[in-house]
Parts: C-alpha cells; sequence; structure tokens
C-alpha cells in the first residue's frame, strides 16, 4: 500500500515559473481572485441526487456583491474557454458557487449553464500551487490529454475534467455486463505507467475519472488524473504507482485476471514509446519547463534524497543518486526513458 505525506505545503509560483507560464499563454489578467471568493457570508451542505453528502458547500454571497461576482465568474470563463471573447456571456448565467471543504486548499467550483439550451460546465478556482501547476504542464505534453488553465497572480482556474470518478466507476461498472476488462485493465497499466514515468502521486481511485467511448463495435476506456497536487512531491517511488493504492484494488484484480506478465510488459514498452515520442515532439518546451522545474523547491530534501534512492535501485541507474532536487530527479527519469525507447 502507498501512503503519503497529510498535509503538503502550498509552493509560491517563483519567477522562473512565472516567465515560463507567460511564454506559453497560460497567464492573463482576471477580474476576480481565490482570495475574493472567499468573501461568502453563507453555505449550506451540497447533496448528490441520491441524497449523500457530497463534503462540497454551496456558497452564498452578499446582495450587494453578488451581481459583480457572477458577473467577474462569466468573463473568467469566457477567458477559458473563448480566448476573452466576451460576446459569449449573453447567454451564460450562474448557477451555482461551490466550496471542497475537505481539501487542504479549499478550491471553488462554478457550475456555469448556458441559457439557450440549458447545458451545463464546471471550472475551478484554487490557490494557486507550483506543484499542481507542474502537474498539469506535464499532463499536458506528456499524456494524450490536453490540458487548459490559466494564472494569475496567485490564482489559479482549471476547466472541468469530464469523466465517471474512479470511485464510483468501481462501485458501478465493473460489474456491468458491457464491460471490456482486457481494455480496461491495458489502459490501467498505461495510466499507471504514465504517472511512475513523469513522477506524479497520489492516484487512488477518488484523484483520476475514467472515459467511456463506445466504438461501432467496441467500448474504449481512458483514466484521467484530475489531481495534480502531488506532482514530484512524495520521496517514495510506489506513491507514483496507481498499482499500489488499495483503493485501486478492484481494477487491479480486473487486470490479474486478464494479463501475464508478458502482456503487461508489452503494454508498458508502448506507452514508454509514445511518452518518448512526445517527449521528442515536444524537446524544446519540455527542456524550458524541466530547467524551470530545476529551479524550484517542490518537496522536502529528505523526500528527494528517499526518491532518489530507491529510484537509482529501481533502474539500477546510479546518475539519479547525483539529483539535487525534483527538477533533475524528473529530467533523469525522461532522459532514461528516451534512451532505452532509442536503444
Amino acid at each position: 500500500m502507498a501512503l503519503i505525506s497529510r498535509k503538503k505545503k502550498i509552493y509560491p509560483i517563483s519567477r522562473h515559473l512565472r516567465a515560463y507560464l507567460r511564454s506559453q499563454e497560460r497567464e492573463a489578467e482576471l477580474p476576480i481572485t481565490y482570495k475574493d471568493l472567499l468573501r461568502y457570508d453563507n453555505s449550506i451542505a451540497l447533496y448528490d441526487r441520491f441524497g449523500a453528502d457530497t463534503l462540497w458547500e454551496t456558497v452564498f454571497y452578499p446582495q450587494s456583491e453578488m451581481e459583480t461576482i457572477y458577473q467577474n465568474l462569466k468573463k473568467i470563463y469566457a477567458e477559458l474557454k473563448a480566448q476573452g471573447d466576451y460576446a459569449i456571456m449573453d447567454h451564460l448565467s450562474i448557477d451555482r458557487v461551490d466550496v471542497c471543504v475537505y481539501g487542504n486548499t479549499k478550491p471553488f467550483r462554478v457550475r456555469i449553464v448556458n441559457n439557450i439550451n440549458d447545458n451545463f460546465d464546471y471550472f475551478y478556482i484554487k490557490q494557486a500551487d507550483a506543484s499542481r501547476i507542474y502537474g498539469l504542464e506535464l499532463e499536458h505534453l506528456l499524456s494524450p490529454n490536453r490540458i487548459n488553465y490559466v494564472v494569475h497572480d496567485e490564482t489559479l482556474i482549471e476547466e472541468h475534467i469530464a469523466g465517471i470518478p474512479g470511485d464510483e466507476f468501481i462501485r458501478k461498472y465493473l460489474q456491468d455486463k458491457t464491460l471490456n476488462e482486457i481494455r480496461l485493465a491495458k489502459e490501467f497499466v498505461k495510466f499507471n505507467e504514465r504517472c511512475f514515468v513523469r513522477l506524479l502521486g497520489d492516484m487512488h481511485s477518488n484523484n483520476f475519472v475514467i472515459e467511456i467511448t463506445p466504438d461501432f463495435e467496441e467500448i474504449h476506456y481512458r483514466i484521467r488524473a484530475i489531481d495534480f497536487d502531488q506532482q514530484s512531491y512524495e520521496g517514495r517511488r510506489a506513491v507514483y504507482m496507481p498499482q499500489y493504492f488499495k483503493q485501486n484494488n478492484p481494477i487491479i484484480e480486473v487486470g490479474i485476471r486478464n494479463m501475464t506478465p508478458t502482456t503487461m510488459a508489452q503494454y508498458q514498452k508502448e506507452e514508454r514509446a509514445l511518452i518518448a515520442n512526445r517527449i521528442l515532439s515536444s524537446k524544446t518546451i519540455i527542456k524550458k519547463l524541466i530547467r524551470t522545474m530545476m529551479h524550484d523547491e517542490l518537496a522536502p530534501q529528505d523526500h528527494v534524497e528517499s526518491l532518489r534512492q530507491e529510484l537509482a535501485k529501481f533502474y539500477s541507474e546510479p546518475d539519479f543518486l547525483e539529483c539535487r532536487n525534483m527538477g533533475e530527479i524528473l529530467r533523469t527519469s525522461l532522459s532514461l526513458l528516451v534512451q532505452k525507447v532509442k536503444l
């Protein structure tokens, strides 16, 4: 079982990371900040459609401020989805603003509705954390998924990543007769490999979603991370491998029933080859990101020392022992991946 630190501190955005974000057009002037949303004066528990407490609370703002806050939230959505084209705001309304009361950083979730067709979407407003930003950017560059987010001062805006929450999928879909166990198991192996290679930790079933895409003959699955706070933070190798979290055991059991070690090794090689191709096709920007990361403190030094020891032993690669920070450890991991794929 993988164990993680109970509470992780928020790492500020350094000037190096700020410069990188500007170069990638990830920074934008926004009309409202995370701190502005803390000015609510009342809240109520939010329950799902089955009456279960979601551990989110819907917040309410003073009448004197609510209209301005909601208008600014629509502007943020236009910035996130339409590159600042405020014309889309004419048909939008803010349905609800929720705060996550059980998380360390207490993020806000905004539900926004298209008044023409009643379709709705979500986006998130969070305290900017360097770990999370590096995690989002690495997901965008190294995974098959595109990530949309913007930063303003100490505020982070993220779009919603749609999918069935992993814990809900395990409860409701694993026994479905239409479940393609082999494809699900294959996708979990690939997801496990992506997390390990780029050092994204804490991927238990509450922190990823599963997309289900019906095809004309079969069903496809994709597992997507939705929580990036534990990017390159923990000191234990197992924390970066979703296979070691007990919450994921039901999916692991599907894999055990349907795959041999040889098959699993083949899927791991396939995924590592895909990651290597993404690194090579975006070599310049990934080098720039890793150089930026090497200037930042992203974890306690004892975590760095522990992780470099474990990875050096796992890969039989002494270069890890020379790494002084998490950025250097990640650089070594990605360099080793590309070298082995080329052989």
